[in-house]
């Protein structure tokens, strides 16, 4: 049974009077103009939604799983690409805490916390998407600390952050147990990212390349132990994947309230599309899918709180609500008709920003060979 606390209930309406007053109606605006929503991003931090699940200590809230998944449900069915904002933090703001020094943590996440400081976290390469173990940027000892050298691809927040978690090799010969994670000051010499790509769903949210060309790093940029830093990103992609399981629970709610609400309109025949069993069919649907992905959003949260580790209820949970939101935001469209193809209407876009949370934390097909694997497991 997931247990909702009187100050679960507090977090969650906190962020929804949030979500309504002001994310909700700046949403299409912020989609069309593909502008990262600084205000809005300073705002999150304002009202204490940045690090739900860390410390107090460290400066976050120092709530549960459980509370972070509701937020993320409540942001994404404003706008994904704010939640998206939320998530990354969050995930950053987890390994620093986990892992940094008291001065690191002083330098990287006390601003970032308060939303001064804008992060990425770089770890896709061109041959290294599912496949971690893949990539090719490489770390080398040098006088006084490291030298960085390789490129990162469709990293969030490319294009406008101020520090980057970055994964690279520091013994070629190790595989995965050969890699670091490193603190990457976007004013370094030899650090330089692309243009901003034009995405198609979750357009406020900035992606784009950083590259490293004989980036000098100093001692106290390693993050962590060396040659740990595939275990630490490894260990937080769990919560990552439950963020963005809760983000598209918020869709799938987003996508349903706005297609009750035109059924109830829209008359076809002379009378509302909502007394036709097709449509009927398609709301039940919709409302059946959503209670099925918060639920078992909201369990896995409550495992991994509970015991550190949730990899099948984290995955299963992660590739049910992001198929289900493309598939019920799909169906919103067809209850809208023509209108939902447009541009401006909410469903259309909701159809857009879906997409990509079946690709990111992991495709479904990844999730699907996890659920397997553990399935067959002696």
């Amino acid at each position: 049974m997931i247990n909702i606390s009187e100050r679960h209930s507090m977090i969650r309406d906190t962020a929804h009077s949030f979500c309504e007053r002001e994310i909700r109606p700046v949403a299409d605006a912020l989609d069309e103009a593909e502008v990262f929503p600084e205000k809005l991003y300073s705002r999150m931090a304002e009202i204490g939604l940045f690090g739900v699940s860390l410390p107090d200590s460290d400066g976050g809230v120092g709530a549960d799983m459980l509370a972070y998944a509701i937020v993320m449900e409540e942001i994404g069915r404003g706008y994904a690409s704010l939640a998206d904002e939320l998530g990354n933090v969050e995930m950053v703001g987890t390994l620093l805490s986990r892992y940094g020094t008291p001065e690191q943590k002083s330098r990287y996440l006390d601003p970032l916390l308060k939303g001064t400081y804008v992060s990425a976290f770089a770890i896709t390469e061109a041959n290294a998407g599912s496949d971690v173990a893949g990539i090719r940027t490489m770390a080398t000892r040098a006088a006084n600390g490291w030298e960085l050298n390789g490129e990162k691809i469709w990293i969030h927040n490319a294009p406008n952050f101020d520090f980057a978690v970055v994964l690279a090799r520091t013994d070629k010969d190790k595989g995965h147990r050969g890699m670091s994670t490193f603190l990457v000051d976007r004013n370094l010499p030899g650090v330089s990212s692309g243009r901003k790509e034009r995405k198609m769903g979750q357009r406020a949210s900035q992606v784009g390349p950083i590259s490293f060309d004989n980036v000098h790093l100093p001692d106290d940029a390693l993050l962590g132990p060396e040659n740990r830093g595939f275990h630490q990103m490894m260990s937080v992609l769990e919560k990552g994947r439950i963020g963005i399981a809760g983000m598209a629970v918020g869709i799938i709610r987003a996508a349903l309230d706005a297609s009750i609400e035109q059924a109830k309109m829209r008359h076809q025949f002379s009378e509302p599309i909502a007394n036709f069993q097709a449509i009927q069919i398609l709301l039940a649907d919709m409302a059946k899918d959503l209670h099925a992905a918060r639920l078992l959003t909201y369990a896995a949260a409550e495992k991994l709180e509970k015991e550190g580790r949730a990899g099948l209820e984290v995955s299963i949970a992660k590739c049910f609500a992001s198929d289900a939101a493309v598939a019920r935001s799909s169906d919103a469209i067809q209850i809208f008709g023509g209108s939902g193809y447009i541009r401006g209407f909410e469903v259309e876009r909701l159809y857009r920003d879906a997409k990509i949370t079946q690709i990111y934390e992991g495709t479904n097909q990844i999730q699907r060979m996890i659920i397997a694997r553990q399935l067959i497991a002696d």
